[in-house]
């Protein structure tokens, strides 16, 4: 006897709670398979494919592409046949709401619960809070429109939209609309370059860039990787490169300069004790910047293992909206494009951004005669609020000291 099963949109991480439906993968009709992909889903955070909970027959699509839908609700009725097939059978509900672990992005068959205190007052995500803090918003009067009221990052930036738009202000110029000539080709914007394009405009328009560069002799760096490469790449399984060097000594110039490792908060400066340091990751259509938390307890050889993990799995859209969140600081590595100089624009809710540049072989004066150093710039984009030039610059002054102080006996380990 054939039964259905209702498959509900999944919680793609703690702080995620709702996504939009990218692209259905099988249409009505079609067969299922349990665990095998049915359809894409764009969050916030990070793009990722939601698997069958069972095998069967899609009878009826409930959420279309484009439509953005509450994590636990319906999106797709599948029946399941009399052949052995067997439908997943919602778990009975808890006796009272518990917060639980991070789920696997595998559809659920009942939503869960909104954590509360005994008072009736919600437990807010790490991710909320932070926008909170970030847009200057008080949490307790913000209207909760996710699973059981609970309060979501949407939620927070249209309170802060609102209580913006209802101040008087001056009305912006606005730019006329380009419309396309003959033999242009127009590309629809995908949720991720959306939500890209507004977070770097939110940054450049509400944080004041500022910019400084130092040139490093990277002779030691080079002369280390050079002594320890091929034994690494038997080792690990992959190559040793010099970003996890560049990482190193930035952990070390935030730990000697802990501002640089905050957040500007209106009134008040957070100043964070963990370091969790945000590495951009390019893809073939988009770049995400993935977090390696507490990286400064990790050597050169550990970061380079966090960083291989990360890159991997985000070329394999593998990656968690949480390892998306969380950053306390970023670095850039445009110099393996060859780029010499950048001026990053900065995560909100950071202070700074630092961008390794391409390593080239230049003349320099070397006890009064001409010699070929292997030097590279490092590009410094900092929040002016937070950190004046001089502090910025004893911060890029700490990065280039570490780096020019590496030699071939430096341990990786």
């Amino acid at each position: 006897m054939a039964t259905t099963t209702r498959v509900v949109m999944p919680q793609l991480g703690e702080s995620v709670h709702e996504g939009t439906i990218s692209r259905w993968l099988v249409k009505p009709g079609d067969k299922v398979t349990e665990f095998e992909p049915l359809l894409e889903v764009d969050t916030d955070k990070v793009s990722a494919e939601v698997p069958s909970p069972v095998s069967g027959i899609l009878r009826e699509i409930l959420a279309t592409e484009g439509q953005t839908v509450q994590a636990g609700a319906e999106i797709a009725v599948v029946e399941v046949g009399a052949d052995g097939e067997v439908a997943a059978t919602a778990p009975p509900a808890p006796a009272a709401p518990q917060p639980a672990p991070t789920p696997a992005p595998v559809p659920a068959a009942v939503p869960a619960s909104a954590p509360e205190l005994a008072t009736g007052e919600h437990r807010y995500s790490p991710a909320v809070q932070m926008q909170a803090s970030e847009l200057g918003v008080d949490l307790s009067k913000v209207q909760g429109t996710g699973i059981g009221g609970r309060v979501t990052k949407k939620d927070v930036e249209q309170f802060a939209t609102a209580t913006k738009n209802a101040a008087p202000k001056p009305p912006a110029p606005t730019s006329a609309p380009v419309a396309p000539s003959e033999g242009d080709q127009v590309v629809q914007l995908t949720r991720v370059r959306r939500l890209i394009a507004e977070n770097m405009v939110r940054s450049k328009t509400t944080i004041p860039h500022a910019w400084q560069t130092q040139e490093a002799d990277m002779s030691g760096v080079v002369a280390n990787r050079n002594a320890n490469k091929a034994a690494f790449q038997k080792q690990e399984g992959f190559s040793l490169t010099y970003l996890p060097y560049v990482m190193a000594a930035t952990l070390s110039a935030l730990r000697e300069h802990p501002e640089v490792n905050s957040t500007f908060n209106e009134t008040e400066l957070i100043i964070h004790r963990d370091i969790n340091l945000g590495i951009s990751v390019g893809l073939e259509d988009t770049l995400v910047v993935p977090v390696i938390r507490r990286a400064d307890g990790l050597s050169i050889a550990g970061l380079a293992r966090a960083v291989n993990d990360l890159a991997t799995r985000a070329r394999n859209k593998q990656l968690k909206a949480d390892d998306l969140s969380g950053g306390t600081f970023t670095v850039n590595n445009s110099g393996t494009f060859g780029t010499l100089f950048s001026y990053s624009v900065i995560n909100p809710g950071q202070a700074g951004i630092l961008t390794m540049e391409a390593i080239v072989d230049r003349p320099m004066a070397v006890n009064g005669m001409i010699g070929i150093k292997p030097m590279m710039y490092l590009c410094f984009s900092f929040d002016h609020r937070v950190l004046d030039g001089l502090k910025a610059a004893r911060f890029l002054t700490s990065c280039r000291k570490w780096l020019e102080s590496v030699s071939p006996e430096t341990p990786i380990y």
